[in-house]
């Protein structure tokens, strides 16, 4: 049968857009399925500020009355406001959310993608970004073989086929490194952490959790001036500062998140989460009838495996010091000692780490981690 493309319209049609995902990677051991609440506070507006700033089309693919394929087009107008020399700028629309039964129907709705972004005056697609750079940027290329961890993407193989095959070039790649913990650091990282621990400067602590809101707030404007230069930044709104730190308390632990001071002054932040996915990914995507009461009680006091550190940053005007890898070696050992003793963590995961960002790049490897997955970003002129 022909294959049809339309935008989704109502509520049926989303939870069919959504349902997708779940039977075409039902094979994969290493998908971890997402919990079907979260992907439609994701894709609803009024429920994700993302909305806010940005318009969004979904589309379905149907053969007959079966759904086949799906994607998304999306623009975010805080993208548009960047720098064109950081990847993102005027005229740059993205898709992302690719799911299909074969590369014909990927094809097609790649170019149904590209149609609505054309009509929209976009005349550059940076894709797949599934919806904001802060989700899940990028399409896995190396690393199929084990799952990931919390809030990164697993793609079935043949993607990159597809989309290199649509005409697609890489415009960068995003970097997870794996790194040991129960063992310890290097001696040379126990040097530099006793050396700034000598510091009378240096103040580390932990996130305060009757204070959560002021932390997060603290943390956040690190990051806009720290990652501000970088390619691929967008500024978190208000309101996505206020949902993150709401979304994101419950699995905050106090003791492994944490904020340094020089001279009585926030300048450094680094979070590390227990890997939620070794939770979900034997729930298959519900809470009900009696997966919320599991996941409760793993939230009081986590045991895990990997613990990811998803996001650091060090205030620009301290970038490429001696007291800025003091402060991170630090932070991470700190962390890793607390990640090992109290939740049982044998490893953890860094990233993602933009390809050129030397700085981590010389952290990571001064630890001993090793590139586990890579996701890239393509690009391509409409």
């Amino acid at each position: 049968m022909e294959v049809t493309i339309a935008p989704v319209a109502g509520r049926r049609e989303l939870g069919l857009f959504i349902e997708l995902a779940y039977r075409l990677n039902a094979g994969d051991p290493n998908w971890v399925p997402p919990l079907r609440s979260d992907m439609v506070e994701l894709l609803t507006p009024g429920r994700n500020p993302f909305h806010e700033h940005a318009r969004m089309q979904l589309f379905l693919a149907r053969r007959g009355r079966q759904v086949v394929g799906r994607i998304s087009a999306h623009i975010d107008e805080q993208a548009l406001a960047q720098p064109v020399e950081q990847g993102l700028g005027p005229g740059t629309g993205n898709w992302g959310l690719l799911e299909a039964e074969d590369e014909g129907i990927a094809r097609s709705l790649i170019a149904t993608a590209e149609e609505w972004l054309r009509i929209q005056g976009m005349t550059r697609v940076l894709a797949p970004i599934s919806l904001s750079i802060w989700e899940e940027p990028g399409l896995l290329v190396r690393g199929h073989d084990h799952p990931p961890t919390m809030m990164m993407g697993h793609h079935p193989a043949e993607h990159q086929g597809w989309i290199e095959g649509a005409g697609y070039e890489a415009a960068k790649s995003l970097l997870t490194y794996d790194l040991p913990i129960d063992k310890g650091l290097p001696p040379l990282i126990d040097r530099i952490v006793a050396s700034g621990e000598r510091s009378s400067r240096i103040t580390l602590r932990t996130v305060d959790p009757k204070n959560f809101a002021r932390d997060a707030e603290i943390a956040i404007d690190i990051l806009n001036d720290a990652w501000s230069g970088n390619w691929g930044f967008v500024p978190f709104t208000d309101a996505e500062k206020a949902y993150g730190a709401k979304k994101l308390k419950p699995i905050t632990l106090e003791r492994t998140n944490m904020i340094a001071e020089v001279d009585g002054e926030p300048v450094a932040f680094m979070l590390a989460w227990p890997d939620l996915n070794e939770q979900l990914i034997g729930m298959k995507g519900r809470l009900f009838p009696f997966n919320w009461a599991k996941l409760l009680w793993w939230l009081r006091k986590p045991q895990v495996r990997t613990f990811r550190v998803p996001l650091m940053g060090v205030r620009k005007r301290l970038q490429n010091s001696r007291m800025a890898s003091q402060i991170a070696f630090m932070m991470i050992e700190y962390i890793r000692r607390v990640a090992v003793g109290e939740h049982g963590a044998s490893r953890g995961e860094i990233g993602w780490v933009l390809d050129d960002n030397g700085g981590m790049i010389a952290i990571a490897d001064a630890i001993g981690g090793k590139v586990n997955r890579e996701y890239r970003v393509y690009q391509k002129t409409l």
